[in-house]
């Protein structure tokens, strides 16, 4: 497994392979990355994988300085995982003295979670773009956890015409069916108890939608009275909008609809979403 910590050094490594599949991360990896590289190595052979906690992502009031990080475990676990390749730039690796070129989206800066964290898209658009640009990979793996992000990045994508297909796997979950996030480390082990009732107030929702329930309101409704049985949980949004646009739904048509949400438990931010079909 080659550690590359510049661009110069990826592109060399890149063109030892035909196939290379890429798996953007921030590092502190847990089961939901690893099944993404699981994937990647099964469908393109090669695997990258990319560790950089990206600032521009980060608002000056967020995590940034005190997001999860231990390289050498990191490592550790993708090499068991036959990994080839793993980018950890410096950050003026990836933004050099007098960077300012950006990738902005606006639309999705004015829904979810652009709207509750102002400018991060257009970090996460930059980033993802500039990994796309340097590993120039086959395929690149995301988690539908961030659900926001897969539809960003599948827009620029397709905005940019940028020769990579973008490959969208399922949440991975704890077996109480808390989405596994390098951030539920925060939590207090009596955060942690009460988080769970997250997935079950989108899944009740979504059992009601297969019963027949379209109205979203209803649904939306739903969700936040499931949310309130625990008063630790304090729901930021309770969205329920069209899977393409994420515009918000009065009834679910055709195309079904994205069930998300934020929440806070103290200072830890969570959010999770399930796919309505």
């Amino acid at each position: 497994m080659q550690v590359l910590t510049t661009i110069d050094a990826v592109r060399t490594a890149r063109a030892r392979f035909d196939q290379i599949g890429l798996v953007p991360t921030m590092g502190y990896l847990h089961e939901g990355h690893l099944s993404l590289v699981r994937r990647a190595r099964e469908e393109c052979g090669a695997v990258a994988v990319s560790i950089f906690v990206n600032p521009t992502q980060f608002s000056p009031r967020e995590d940034f300085s005190r997001y999860p990080r231990d390289l050498e475990r990191d490592l550790r676990l993708l090499e068991a995982e036959g990994v080839d390749l793993v980018f950890t730039p410096a950050p003026g690796e990836i933004y050099p003295e007098g960077f300012g070129t950006y990738v902005v989206l606006p639309a999705a800066d004015e829904v979810l979670e652009g709207a509750a964290r102002p400018s991060h898209f257009r970090g996460v658009a930059t980033v993802v773009c500039k990994l796309l640009n340097i590993v120039q990979p086959t395929r690149a793996y995301f988690g539908q956890k961030d659900a926001q992000q897969t539809v960003v990045v599948r827009q620029m994508v397709r905005d940019l015409n940028i020769p990579t297909t973008i490959v969208v796997a399922p949440t991975v979950r704890e077996p109480d069916g808390l989405a596994m996030s390098s951030r539920n480390t925060y939590l207090t082990s009596e955060q942690r108890a009460v988080a769970p009732v997250i997935y079950r107030a989108l899944r009740a929702a979504a059992q009601s939608y297969q019963a027949g329930e379209r109205d979203a309101t209803c649904l939306r409704q739903q969700i936040a009275d499931l949310l309130a049985s625990e008063p630790l949980v304090k729901p930021e949004y309770i969205s329920l909008a069209d899977p393409m646009t994420l515009l918000e739904l009065d009834t679910i048509g055709a195309r079904g609809a994205l069930i998300s949400l934020a929440a806070r438990l103290g200072s830890v931010r969570l959010i999770d979403n399930l796919l309505l079909d």
